[in-house]
């Protein structure tokens, strides 16, 4: 017989166990699960508390960057030369706008955009993440400033900043020498570092503004702000100050860099001028010149068409990049050549007919004066610019002796002043010839090697740096436009000091003294080339003038400045240092088609004499057009 189930006896221990079983497993994922939650409390509160607290502050605290004000840049008298002026932009910060084409549409239609200023700021879009403010339009006015205002509600993610922007208020004076600063571009980004431009938007491009950048542009800061649901500025929460870029006290005068800007007038050219005692650029002119102003925050592509294309080529720096044949002006170097390596003595005399002829060839390389000079040692040569003495002496030193001793002066190579671009212009020599142009080296090219022509390629810089090694007698010193540093932190200036090179490898002062000389007799002699800018003086000048020939001309061709087209009139050069006692000062003018070195280039040095030393003349001095160097 079958039990029924309900009749038959519970099996109440095994029940039990079951209960207990299911109790313990409840009890043991319980504790686990709370572990779980504990320890993500653990992790969440303590462990990544200062990252999710970031996190929970995003929406409510900004990281603001704190961009370091630009250092100042004066000239040696404290006169500013660069400065920093506040002004407004509209900037946008694209994570923060749902629609940024339209947002910029409708600022348009506020502000009156302009197709370019938009097409600009579609460009540096692609140049910024969309975390960053990128700028709409800079130097907003009042008037704009208002009407953004009123209607900032529209626009979130759009904001109105005050900033401090470059201002050259000395406009193009120092332009070639300064330089400017401009916004940083896609090539700048990649090389700077990113977390100390924060904010920062532009950069040095050239001039001292671009060489010394590391020292101008200081250290960015930050502050953490509160906002609202607007993103606007409740209350600052803590803040990290920035570090304010070092000021710059230039050797540059202010004084001299008008009289040789006044000086050129509307020729092209330009004029330096050097401390022979350290180097010290005291004027440094390019002419033409141009606004930096322009380019600070962000030339229009019509503007800067037009000083690219412009055939003056106002943006070239002909200080440190123009290219001229020295001409005469490197007479002096030639003569101490001769004078060291003795292919010549103060006594040699040389007959100049008008012409020099090679021995064997019937060539003639003319003289400047036609009918000659006649029986000629170096005091007259020099003193009368006599070619055919220069033409005799090259051909006694040969290119390879005259090129190794040019050498000695830096032609051919770098200064190295401290603001970049500066070429090294040319001193030709067989090797040179050779590599360049796989040609053989002619001895006429020797002889007008002698003179300054032919290859030989200088700057003007390059001049002024040979000359005041000339006046000091050997003694080097690279040139420089920074004199001093000045910082926050720092009571006094921090002179920079000079850079002294090695003196040239030249024993005999006598050889010295007598290129010297003959450079006194240029100025101050019965017959010398710069005789009319020799009265007046307290003390003696040292000079040379010169002429560079722009085009050949033909064996008996005669040259014509009158029947010649402005562009293809000689260039008019002329170096000098002074007092020769004890000189302090070196110069080099390059005028462009100025015709004669005598007539216009010697007189614009001595109205830099007359301002460095405070000459007050009693008349205005006037070249002689009758003599051509």
């Amino acid at each position: 017989m079958v039990m029924d189930p309900r009749h038959r006896l519970k099996d109440h221990f095994r029940e039990g166990r079951l209960v207990s079983n299911r109790l313990i497993f409840a009890g043991i994922f319980s504790l686990l699960l709370f572990g779980i939650i504990i320890f993500r409390l653990v992790m969440l509160q303590i462990v990544d508390y200062e990252h999710f607290d970031s996190l929970a502050n995003r929406n409510r605290v900004d990281i603001e960057p704190l961009p370091p004000q630009r250092g100042l840049i004066y000239d040696r008298n404290g006169v500013l030369l660069a400065e920093n002026i506040p002004t407004f932009s509209l900037e946008v910060i694209p994570e923060k706008v749902s629609n940024l084409d339209e947002t910029i549409a409708e600022l348009a239609d506020l502000l009156s955009l302009t197709q370019e200023e938009i097409d600009a700021f579609n460009e540096r879009r692609k140049r910024h993440r969309a975390f960053e403010e990128i700028v709409v339009r800079n130097q907003l006015t009042q008037r704009e400033v208002a009407l953004f205002s009123v209607n900032r509600h529209r626009f979130p993610g759009v904001d109105v900043v005050g900033r401090l922007i470059r201002h050259y208020p000395q406009g193009p004076l120092f332009a070639h020498a300064v330089g400017y600063v401009g916004r940083i571009n896609q090539q700048e980004m990649e090389i700077i570092d990113r977390q100390d431009y924060k904010g920062t938007l532009q950069i040095g491009k050239t001039g001292v503004e671009k060489q010394y950048e590391d020292i101008l542009h200081g250290s960015v800061g930050y502050r953490q702000v509160e906002t609202n649901v607007q993103g606007r500025t409740v209350r600052e929460l803590f803040s990290q100050p920035s570090t304010s870029g070092q000021d710059l006290y230039l050797h540059l005068d202010i004084n001299l860099q008008k009289a040789a800007a006044e000086a050129l007038g509307e020729y092209n050219g330009s004029v330096v001028m050097l401390d022979t005692r350290n180097g010290g650029v005291l004027a440094l002119v390019s002419k033409p010149d141009y606004d930096p102003n322009a380019f600070v925050t962000g030339i229009s592509s019509k503007d800067y068409a037009a000083l690219r294309d412009n055939p003056e080529q106002p943006l070239f720096n002909r200080a440190l990049r123009g290219h001229y044949p020295p001409g005469s002006t490197f007479k002096p170097f030639v003569a101490l050549a001769g004078l060291e390596l003795n292919a010549v003595t103060q006594q040699t005399r040389t007959y100049c007919p008008g012409f020099y002829s090679l021995p064997g060839n019937t060539h003639r390389y003319r003289c400047w004066k036609r009918t000659g000079h006649g029986h000629v040692d170096l005091k007259s040569a020099m003193a009368e610019s006599c070619d055919v003495y220069f033409y005799d002496l090259a051909h006694a030193l040969g290119i390879d002796r005259l090129h190794g001793f040019l050498d000695l002066f830096g032609f051919g190579h770098q200064t190295g002043v401290d603001i970049p671009g500066e070429s090294k212009g040319l001193s030709p020599s067989r090797e040179w010839k050779r590599n360049q142009r796989n040609q053989a080296w002619f001895p006429g090219e020797t002889l007008i090697s002698g003179i300054g022509q032919g290859f030989n390629q200088t700057t003007p810089i390059q001049l002024a740096h040979a000359t005041a090694t000339l006046g000091m007698m050997g003694t080097v010193y690279k040139p420089q436009l920074v004199r001093a540093t000045k910082s926050d932190d720092e009571d006094g200036l921090q002179l920079l000091g000079a850079q002294q090179s090695d003196s040239l490898p030249i024993q005999k002062s006598s050889n010295w003294l007598a290129v010297i000389e003959s450079m006194v007799e240029v100025v101050h002699g019965k017959r010398g080339t710069a005789r009319h800018i020799g009265t007046d003086l307290p003390f003696e000048i040292a000079g040379k003038t010169g002429t560079a020939q722009v085009f050949g001309i033909a064996q008996d061709a005669k040259y014509d400045a009158e029947t010649l087209e402005k562009k293809l009139h000689d260039h008019a050069l002329f170096v000098a240092f002074a007092p020769v006692e004890d000189p302090e000062i070196a110069i080099s003018v390059i005028v462009e088609n100025g015709g004669s070195g005598s007539a216009v280039a010697a007189p614009i040095a001595r109205k830099l004499i007359d301002v460095y030393f405070g000459i007050e003349t009693k008349q205005e001095i006037e070249g002689d057009e009758s003599i051509t160097e």
